[in-house]
């Protein structure tokens, strides 16, 4: 498992990053003393390290010197100090990349993953689906939504997949009922209406409203963009 040093001050933001990468089986810590960061690095052997700019004691351009007159791990700075100066410093003290904050925890662990891919042999474990920022792990079938995780029975698990994978497209009914066949249980409509309709209400009750619209006579569809309102 490849492993993050998240070296944050303000500890909402370093929790908050640290719950989005392991969501994507990353191994994440948040550093805590920040007098002696080098300390936390030797300590956890990090494969990434995410850097604020300003932090207690020595700011992030210190510490990137500092971890750069050792190791070669990749860095990606994150800050609100996002003017030009400011990353061309980041960049001269031997940084890989430079986040703005605020920032899209999606966007952060995208780029995480493609510096990890330009750097080590690096796949992820198993795809992750994503639609309106909502996650679904094919690997265990989890899902999550801002830092929730929804639980879905196997069948709501397997529509779901099967919608997300084919997003922007509509899903014929006959075509969700033959996913769920490889059940051990009959499925018919009536039990395919009741398991869109369960999902459905976990989905909503999560904040996630609209997400899968029907296409009366046809079956159902995800939008590649989301359609205003509920259907």
């Amino acid at each position: 498992m490849y492993r993050i040093l998240i070296v944050e001050d303000d500890r909402d933001i370093a929790q908050a990053i640290q719950m989005q990468a392991q969501q994507w089986n990353f191994e994440a810590s948040c550093a805590q003393n920040f007098r002696d960061v080098m300390a936390e690095f030797a300590r956890f052997d990090p494969h990434l390290v995410l850097l604020d700019v300003s932090l207690p004691f020595f700011n992030g351009y210190h510490w990137c010197s500092e971890i750069r007159k050792t190791s070669q791990v990749p860095i990606i700075f994150i800050s609100s100090a996002s003017d030009s100066m400011n990353i061309v410093m980041a960049m001269n003290m031997g940084a890989d990349d430079f986040i703005a904050k605020p920032f899209d925890l999606n966007v952060l662990i995208a780029k995480v993953q493609a510096l990890m891919r330009r750097s080590y042999d690096y796949a992820p474990s198993a795809p992750v689906l994503e639609h309106r920022g909502a996650l679904l792990n094919t690997g265990d079938g989890s899902l999550f939504y801002r830092e929730q995780q929804i639980e879905l029975s196997k069948n709501e698990y397997r529509i779901l997949l099967t919608l997300m994978r084919s997003k922007g497209k509509v899903v014929s009914r006959e075509k969700l009922m033959e996913q769920l066949w490889s059940t051990d249980s009959f499925v018919d409509e009536n039990t395919l209406s009741v398991n869109v309709g369960r999902l459905r209400k976990k989905l909503e009750a999560a904040g996630l409203n609209g997400f899968i619209s029907t296409k009366f006579g046809m079956g159902y569809v995800i939008h590649d963009v989301p359609e205003g309102g509920a259907s």
